[in-house]
C-alpha cells in the first residue's frame, strides 16, 4: 500500500490500514485540513466548496466520505458529480466557492485515488497553502461544527454543459471552419469521465464522425492510464486502419492530451501545446511558458513569432505563476497539458481539441487535404529520452546537483538554470536533473535532435553525477 502527502493532495493506493494506504481516516484528516486553511485565509462570502470526481472505482466511496466530512467541517458543498478536472476549476470560479476538491488519482492506475485541491480561483494551492495544510493535518488541529452549524448538501450535474459552452466562446475556436471540413475523430477516455463530457463536445463543434474507444465510464480502465505511445496500441490499431483524420486521447481526468496521427503513428505528446501554441500566436502576440523538462521545440515557435519564451519550475502551480508573471497567451507542460489563460489557468484537454481544431481546419483551407502527420512535420523535431540515477537514502543529493551546476556554469555556449533542479542547456540540446520529492532518485530528462543524441547526453551527464556521489 502507498501513501503520499505533498502540497498538491494526498494519492494512495485503495485498501490496507490508514496511514497505509487512501484509507476513509488518511481522507477525513486530509479534507479536514484543507477545510481549516480554507477557512482561515479565504475572503469569498461563500460557504461553498465544489467537489467532482473522474470515474474510478472507488470514487464513490471518497467522494461520500469528503462531502460528509466538508459538511461536518461546516461548509455547503456542490457535488457536480462525474466531471473532469478543468470542469471543476470552472465550476468553482462559476460558484464563487470558497475552494474545490478534485477527486482523482490522475494518470495513475485504478487502484489509486487523490484529492487535488483548488483555491476559490480555480485553481491549485501553491506552495506555502499546501504545506499548511500538511502541518494542520499533522497536528490534527482542526474543529467540526456543532449541529446547528453543519454544511448543506446540493448536487448540480450542469457544469459540462457550462464547460463546453464556455470553450465554444472562446474567440479563436472557430465552430463553422471546423464544420465545414467534416472531421472523422476517434478518442480513447479510458473508460472514465472523457466519455461522458467529449462526445457532447464533439457534437458541439460539428463533427459528426466519432468512434470512441473505452468511452464507457467504468472505472475499470483497459489500459495504463497515462497517455503515453506504449500504453496506446489500441487507438493507434484503430488510426491505422485508414478512414479516420485524428485520434484525441485524454488521461482520466481529461486535463492532459495527446494526439493520434491519421496514420496510427504518435503526434508526439510534447507537441500538443506547441500545436496549439503555434494557432494562438499567429492571431494573438504574447509570450510563452512551459516547465523546464519541456520540449524547446516551443521556445523555437514563440520565437518565430518574435514573442518571449520563458520557463517554469515543474508542476501547474509553477507554470501558471510564470504565465501571470510574464503577458502569457498559451502556456502549458509537455505532458499534453494546455493551459490558455482567455479560458482559465488550468490544463484542459477540451480547450486542446477545440483550438487543434480549429487550427488544423485553418491550415486545410490554405492547403486542401492537408494531413495530421504533415502538419506535425511542419514543427521542429526533437526527441526527449528520459532516465533515472538510483541513490542510496543517505546521499546528499542537492550538493551532488550543486557540484553539476558549478561544473558547467559559464562555459561557452552553455546555459544553467537552477530554479528546479540543474537544467543544462547546450546550443543544441538539454538535460534536466531534479531529485524526486517521494524516493531517492534523480530523474534525468534530456532531448537533442534524435532518440540516440537525447540518450547519449543524458548518459554522459548521468556518468558525470555517478563520478561526483
Amino acid at each position: 500500500m502507498s501513501l503520499i502527502k505533498s502540497i498538491s493532495g494526498i494519492r494512495g493506493t485503495i485498501g490496507g490500514r490508514a496511514g497505509e494506504g487512501l484509507s476513509p481516516l488518511d481522507i477525513v484528516k486530509f479534507t479536514s485540513a484543507y477545510a481549516t486553511l480554507i477557512r482561515r485565509t479565504t475572503k469569498v462570502e461563500s460557504n461553498k466548496i465544489v467537489v467532482g470526481r473522474d470515474a474510478r472505482i472507488s470514487g464513490e466511496m471518497v467522494k461520500n466520505v469528503v462531502c460528509g466530512t466538508l459538511m461536518g467541517m461546516g461548509f455547503d458543498v456542490v457535488n457536480i458529480g462525474l466531471a473532469s478536472t478543468p470542469t471543476t476549476e470552472i465550476a468553482v470560479a462559476m460558484e464563487g466557492a470558497c475552494g474545490g476538491i478534485i477527486i482523482t488519482a490522475s494518470h495513475n492506475p485504478r487502484h489509486w485515488n487523490a484529492l487535488k485541491l483548488l483555491n476559490e480561483k480555480g485553481e491549485f494551492l501553491n506552495a506555502a497553502e499546501g504545506n499548511e495544510v500538511l502541518k494542520i493535518a499533522e497536528a490534527e488541529d482542526f474543529d467540526y461544527a456543532d449541529v446547528d452549524g453543519l454544511g448543506k448538501y446540493t448536487e448540480d450535474n450542469s457544469y459540462d454543459q457550462k464547460h463546453i459552452d464556455m470553450v465554444l466562446g472562446l474567440d479563436l475556436v472557430d465552430v463553422p471552419a471546423i464544420k465545414k471540413q467534416g472531421f472523422k475523430v476517434a478518442f480513447d477516455s479510458i473508460n472514465s469521465v472523457g466519455g461522458i463530457i467529449l462526445p457532447k463536445l464533439f457534437k458541439a463543434l460539428g463533427v459528426e464522425d466519432v468512434t470512441p474507444l473505452y468511452g464507457e465510464p467504468t472505472g475499470d480502465f483497459q489500459h495504463n492510464p497515462e497517455p503515453l505511445e506504449k500504453n496506446l496500441g489500441d487507438i493507434m490499431s484503430l488510426m491505422a486502419k485508414g478512414g479516420k483524420d485524428v485520434g484525441f486521447v485524454v488521461d482520466p481526468d481529461v486535463d492532459r492530451l495527446a494526439f493520434i496521427c491519421e496514420d496510427g503513428k504518435m503526434y508526439g505528446e510534447e507537441y500538443t501545446l506547441v500545436t496549439v501554441a503555434d494557432y494562438i500566436l499567429k492571431h494573438t502576440p504574447g509570450n510563452t511558458v512551459s516547465n523546464l523538462s519541456s520540449t524547446r521545440a516551443l521556445r523555437d515557435v514563440t520565437r518565430k513569432y518574435g514573442q518571449q519564451y520563458n520557463a517554469a519550475a515543474v508542476g501547474e502551480v509553477n507554470v501558471v505563476t510564470k504565465m501571470k508573471e510574464t503577458n502569457t497567451v498559451i502556456g502549458g507542460e509537455g505532458n499534453g497539458g494546455v493551459i490558455y489563460p482567455a479560458a482559465h489557468y488550468g490544463r484542459d484537454a477540451l480547450v486542446g481539441i477545440a483550438l487543434f481544431l480549429s487550427h488544423l481546419a485553418h491550415e486545410r483551407e490554405a492547403q486542401p487535404g492537408l494531413t495530421v502527420s504533415q502538419l506535425r512535420a511542419t514543427y521542429p523535431n526533437y526527441a526527449i529520452a528520459k532516465n533515472r540515477i538510483d541513490l542510496d537514502a543517505s546521499t546528499d543529493v542537492d550538493a551532488i546537483l550543486a557540484k553539476v551546476k558549478a561544473m558547467y556554469t559559464g562555459k561557452p555556449g552553455t546555459e544553467v538554470n537552477d530554479i528546479d533542479g540543474v537544467k543544462i542547456d547546450f546550443p543544441d540540446k538539454w538535460v534536466h536533473l531534479r531529485k524526486s520529492n517521494t524516493e531517492p532518485i534523480i530523474r534525468v530528462y534530456s532531448e537533442a535532435e534524435t532518440m540516440e543524441a537525447a540518450d547519449e547526453i543524458g548518459k554522459k551527464i548521468m556518468d558525470v553525477v555517478l563520478q561526483n556521489i
